[in-house]
């Protein structure tokens, strides 16, 4: 499938973060041979060489964007990575427009011995507002984990959080059946992520039954509904942490602390996940 290409699970490794460093290098190249046309306009062919650096910059630009797009359309809507992502999008589409610009300024000029203001300004804001991008690409990677281990998944990682509500501390019962009816239509290893009261969790459909167990891993809180599944064992996407989702133990370190589990029952007709006040009292 294209999109699994896309996202670098053929080779087990995302593919945009190994293709953006070709257009920074471009680009970054291209103003240094601008700076140095400048100190030294005897250098020949120094305005060509930063013209053609910008072209491949461009070009590889675009080639990135692609399989950065199909991770942006991946992450879960209500992530709060997704703020940060279109951010880092709209500037990168910016820096393309800005080179876009420069690099038509440029093509009449390719024979002279030293690069001229206005070319020179638009490469210093474009630099300023790569570097900007660049660090909202690492706080996705390394703050919010966006795209982390997903190329390890071989399904749909959830797009939506289910909020859904117990009741019960208005009716005072000790356990509470919270009917979840999305989980039905969970295909064999899909994920659904559900929040009840704060309570966040994944329910997940492995050998046609459903598991209920915490969202978040116990070592460094990895999103484990976007984890990917070897048998019983849920992987997580971040540290590799494995679990096993019947009961929650760890099976696979770095992690020590297992998991919580909740029972999923059927009830009446529907699926639903049972929960007590106990789990609301440690969340």
């Amino acid at each position: 499938m294209l999109k699994d290409a896309l996202e670098g699970k053929p080779l087990r490794h995302p593919i945009h973060p190994m293709l953006v460093h070709f257009p920074i290098g471009f680009l970054v190249l291209s103003f240094l041979l601008d700076l140095v046309s400048m100190a030294f306009p005897e250098v020949p062919n120094l305005v060509r060489g930063s013209f053609y650096a910008m072209l491949l910059g461009i070009i590889t630009a675009l080639l990135a964007a692609v399989p950065g797009f199909v991770d942006y359309s991946d992450i879960r809507r209500d992530h709060p990575g997704k703020t940060t992502a279109t951010r880092h999008m709209t500037l990168n589409l910016m820096v393309v427009a800005i080179y876009g610009i420069n690099l038509w300024i440029r093509s009449s000029a390719l024979s002279h011995p030293k690069i001229s203001l206005l070319p020179l300004l638009l490469s210093i804001i474009g630099i300023g507002l790569l570097s900007v991008s660049g660090y909202l690409g690492g706080r996705l990677v390394y703050d919010q984990g966006i795209a982390v281990g997903r190329h390890k998944r071989r399904t749909a990682t959830p797009q939506d959080t289910l909020y859904l509500s117990t009741g019960y501390l208005a009716s005072g019962a000790e356990i509470s059946f919270v009917p979840v009816p999305d989980a039905e239509q969970l295909g064999n290893g899909e994920t659904l992520r559900v929040e009840i009261d704060k309570l966040v969790m994944t329910i997940a459909r492995i050998d046609n039954q459903l598991y209920g167990f915490q969202e978040f891993c116990t070592h460094r809180f990895g999103p484990l509904s976007e984890g990917s599944f070897h048998g019983f064992n849920v992987q997580c996407p971040w540290h590799n942490s494995c679990f096993d989702i019947r009961t929650g133990k760890v099976t696979n370190g770095p992690a020590k602390v297992d998991l919580k589990t909740f029972k999923i029952e059927m009830r009446d007709g529907k699926v639903g996940v049972l929960v007590t006040k106990e789990h609301d009292q440690k969340t």
